[in-house]
């Protein structure tokens, strides 16, 4: 099980994974975030990106936040890293 900190853009052009901004993986979804539906399109696109099921992807912190924490069950940190890259190191 692997969890990794994610920025999120709501009602963004396309439902995308724009890479990483600082520390934290630039998710973009095209749905508002009403219902619960901003948290379920940033499931979706993360879990497409990595060629798991939905359902393995869940916020585990932050549901009303642009930052959250996502757990990706049956995921490794080095299937994570294979799929996204790694963050760059900060300066300071």
């Amino acid at each position: 099980m692997a969890m990794i900190a994610v920025h999120v853009t709501p009602k963004a052009n396309c439902d995308e994974v724009a890479g990483w901004w600082g520390n934290e993986l630039s998710v973009r979804v095209t749905v508002a975030p009403e219902g619960g539906k901003a948290n379920a399109a940033v499931c979706k696109t993360i879990a497409a990106a990595l060629g798991v099921p939905k359902t393995s992807v869940r916020v585990v912190r932050g549901d009303t936040s642009r930052h959250k924490v996502v757990e990706v069950a049956g995921a490794s940190e080095h299937d994570l890293a294979d799929a996204f890259g790694r963050p760059e190191a900060t300066l300071f």
